[in-house]
C-alpha cells in the first residue's frame, strides 16, 4: 500500500487519510458492539463490559496506529500519537466541554485517576530515558512493554473489583461505558461475530492506511513524523472523544468528561504503548521526552483546576484550550 500511496498526488493522500480515520472509528464501533453483545449473552456484568471492552474500544484507533507504526519501524509516530492524543484529550476536549458548560469532577477522579495518569506519564519518561526494563536508553523495549501491560492488567482488575463492591453496596456506579452497555441491544451470535471480523479488519486497514498516508504527508510537507503524530494523527484518532464530549456538553451531561479523558490517557500509555513495545522496541527522540514533560505539566494543571471546588469553570476551560493552541504553535515552530 505504501508504494501505491507514494505515487498519488497530495490531495488524494489527504483524502485517504480521512478515509483511514473513518475506518478506524467505524471499525472500533463495530468491534465494541460485537464483543459487548457476546459478553452480554454470556451474562458478563455490564460493569465489567464497560471497564474493559467499551473502555478499550475508545483507544482502538490509537492502538491500531501505534502498533502499525511500531511494526513498520516508524517509532516516532507510535510515541507521538499516544502523547499527542493524551494532550489533546486532556486540554482541548475537556477545555471545550467546560467552555460550553462547567464540568463537575468526581472525587475518585481527583484522588485516584489523575494521580495515576500522572504516574503513568512519569513511568513512560523514566523507562524511555533510562531503559530500566531493557537497559537501553531512549528505547521502550520488550520488557518495558510487558511492564506496561502488567500494570494495565492490575489497573483493570482494581477498577472492576471496586466497581463490583460499589454495586454490591447499592451505590451508584459511574464508569465510562456502563450506561451504554446497559442500554445496548443484543444481537445474534452470528451477527456479533460478523461485527467482530469486520471491525477488526476495518481497524487493521484503517491503521495501515493512516500510518502510510501520514508518513507521505510528512515527507511531502517537510514535517517530521513526530509533528504529524502530535497534530494530524493524534487529533484524528481522538475525534470520537471530542465529538462525544461536545454532544454530551450540549445536553448538559458532562459529569464524567474529566474522568473519561483521564482514563483514556491511562489506557493509551499502559495498553497502547505496552502492546507496541512488546511487539517491537519503540525508540524515543528528544522531542518525545519534551512532550511527555509537557503532558505531565498539563496533567498537574488540570489536577489543580479540578481540585478547586471539584469543578472546572468556563474561565479555566478557556485557559486549557488556549494552552493547547499555544502548544500546537510551539511544536509547529520547533
Amino acid at each position: 500500500m505504501e508504494n501505491f500511496i507514494n505515487g498519488l498526488p497530495v490531495a488524494a493522500v489527504v483524502l485517504l487519510l480521512v478515509v483511514g480515520f473513518a475506518f478506524l472509528v467505524k471499525g472500533a464501533d463495530l468491534f465494541v458492539e460485537g464483543s459487548s453483545s457476546i459478553a452480554k449473552k454470556l451474562k458478563v456484568p455490564s460493569i465489567i463490559i464497560g471497564l474493559t471492552i467499551v473502555a478499550m474500544g475508545t483507544s482502538l484507533p490509537e492502538t491500531a496506529v501505534s502498533v502499525t507504526a511500531s511494526l513498520v519501524q516508524n517509532n516516532e509516530l507510535a510515541v507521538s500519537n499516544v502523547v499527542g492524543s493524551n494532550i489533546f484529550n486532556l486540554m482541548f476536549v475537556i477545555g471545550v466541554c467546560s467552555i460550553l458548560t462547567p464540568i463537575m469532577v468526581q472525587k475518585s477522579t481527583i484522588t485516584r485517576d489523575i494521580p495515576l495518569s500522572l504516574g503513568c506519564a512519569l513511568l513512560l519518561l523514566v523507562l524511555g530515558i533510562l531503559g530500566l526494563g531493557d537497559k537501553a536508553g531512549m528505547t521502550l523495549g520488550h520488557v518495558d512493554g510487558i511492564i506496561f501491560l502488567l500494570l494495565f492488567a492490575g489497573y483493570i482488575f482494581t477498577m472492576v473489583r471496586s466497581a463490583m463492591k460499589a454495586r454490591a453496596a447499592g451505590q451508584k456506579v459511574e464508569v465510562e461505558g456502563v450506561e451504554e452497555c446497559e442500554n445496548m441491544k443484543e444481537v445474534s451470535y452470528g451477527k456479533s461475530i460478523l461485527f467482530l471480523i469486520i471491525g477488526a479488519a476495518a481497524i487493521a486497514f484503517g491503521g495501515d492506511l493512516t500510518v502510510d498516508t501520514a508518513s507521505r504527508i510528512a515527507i511531502e510537507l517537510g514535517m517530521s513524523q513526530t509533528l504529524v503524530g502530535l497534530t494530524i494523527v493524534s487529533v484524528g484518532t481522538s475525534l470520537p472523544e471530542l465529538v462525544t464530549s461536545i454532544v454530551a456538553a450540549r445536553k448538559n451531561e458532562v459529569d464524567m468528561a474529566v474522568g473519561n479523558a483521564v482514563g483514556s490517557n491511562i489506557f493509551n500509555i499502559l495498553m497502547v504503548l505496552g502492546i507496541s513495545a512488546t511487539i517491537s522496541p519503540v525508540g524515543l527522540i528528544r522531542e518525545n521526552i519534551i512532550d511527555i514533560v509537557i503532558l505531565m505539566v498539563f496533567t498537574v494543571l488540570v489536577w489543580s483546576f479540578a481540585g478547586t471546588r471539584r469543578k472546572i469553570s468556563r474561565r479555566e476551560g478557556i485557559i486549557m484550550a488556549a494552552a493547547y493552541l499555544i502548544y500546537c504553535g510551539y511544536i509547529i515552530m520547533r
